[in-house]
């Protein structure tokens, strides 16, 4: 008997902090969070769907040589810009960097025959130009992060004369690994068959996908602990925000993906010298401008085996390392990047652009 009164206590316990849960859910869920993304731009340029952002500088003199951070296809760009406390983009403003950010939109069905040459020599290529002009420079400062960092890196190889530093953050490169589910799945999947059914892939399968690479975690156990921080508004409040950045998953461009699946997944392409776009083979070692590698030590979805060759595959002189023991989101939004990964990125690039 004291048994069952104890389960019943328990049970009467957590409903009640379920239905506290769901309450605080669903006040903030009906209100527009003004945090998100909410460090100062202003759109300067927009082609298409892409538009080119330039967040207002923090210092009265930032660097010369501005900064364009170009995020993934996969997801949203603010991730850099979350909220204020767990901003990329807030401190490396305070640290005294110029920085723009391309928002690369919603695909719709009308792009389901874009390529990644479009993206890389149209889109990224035009917003280069326009910052450069902008600021009257023949070269800036490029920071790609995950696929952007592909493009960025694929960019750089294919106009070094446009790119004053690459910064690679958790860039995948050499595809040849197996370390994580993502990499092995890649190689294995019938991308031709998604992209002819699909035309514009859908994103809410791409993250369905996604959330399979760690089920017990992403399906229910995180919404088990957040019944223990019902009652903690601000707790439910970041809670949220990172469930908007899951959930807010563009489309796909089918030949994009295509591209990126079979010639980069399946055959490592790039690494061998014989991945094309525009017509051109993309040779890693027309890079010569100064590198940062920058990787996340315990990354899941982008594997160090995948980021760390690019060092060896440039030829640029000033090369440099640097890590976190973060995992892939954690790389923009934990206590340890807050504290050490925009002033580490600033003196970097400062440095660079005397």
């Amino acid at each position: 008997m004291f048994v069952n009164n104890m389960i019943t206590e328990e049970s009467i316990k957590l409903q009640s902090k379920m239905l506290k849960s769901m309450e605080f859910l669903r006040d903030i869920a009906s209100k527009k969070d003004e945090h998100i993304g909410a460090t100062p731009k202003e759109l300067v340029f927009e082609e298409d769907k892409m538009k080119l952002y330039h967040y207002i500088p923090k210092v009265k003199n930032p660097c010369k040589v501005p900064l364009l951070m170009v995020y993934a296809l996969i997801n949203r760009q603010y991730m850099v810009d979350l909220q204020p406390d767990r901003s990329l983009v807030k401190k490396m403003l305070e640290e005294g960097l110029d920085v723009y950010i391309i928002d690369w939109g919603y695909p719709k069905p009308e792009d389901m025959y874009l390529t990644m040459d479009d993206y890389i020599n149209g889109y990224i290529y035009d917003s280069v130009e326009f910052i450069c002009k902008k600021h009257n420079l023949e070269k800036i400062n490029l920071l790609g992060i995950c696929q952007g960092g592909t493009f960025s890196t694929i960019f750089s190889a294919q106009h070094p004369e446009k790119v004053n530093s690459l910064i690679a953050m958790v860039t995948p490169v050499d595809f040849e690994t197996n370390d994580g589910l993502l990499f092995r799945w890649g190689k294995d999947a019938d991308m031709d068959l998604m992209v002819d059914t699909f035309g514009v892939v859908p994103g809410d399968l791409m993250n369905e996908g996604y959330k399979l690479l760690n089920p017990f975690y992403l399906f229910y156990n995180k919404y088990i602990s957040m019944v223990d921080t019902a009652t903690d508004i601000d707790k439910m409040k970041n809670f949220m925000r990172m469930e908007r950045w899951i959930a807010d998953a563009p489309d796909q461009p089918g030949e994009v993906l295509r591209q990126f699946i079979n010639d980069l997944y399946q055959e490592n392409k790039l690494v061998k010298g014989e991945f094309e776009i525009g017509g051109e083979k993309v040779h890693l070692e027309n890079i010569d401008m100064p590198l940062l590698n920058i990787y996340a030590e315990l990354d899941t979805l982008v594997p160090n085996a995948a980021s760390i060759p690019l060092n060896d595959l440039v030829s640029s002189k000033d090369k440099e390392y640097f890590s976190l023991p973060v995992g892939h989101i954690g790389m923009y939004t934990s206590s340890k990047s807050q504290k050490v990964l925009a002033p580490k990125i600033a003196e970097w690039v400062k440095k660079r652009s005397e």
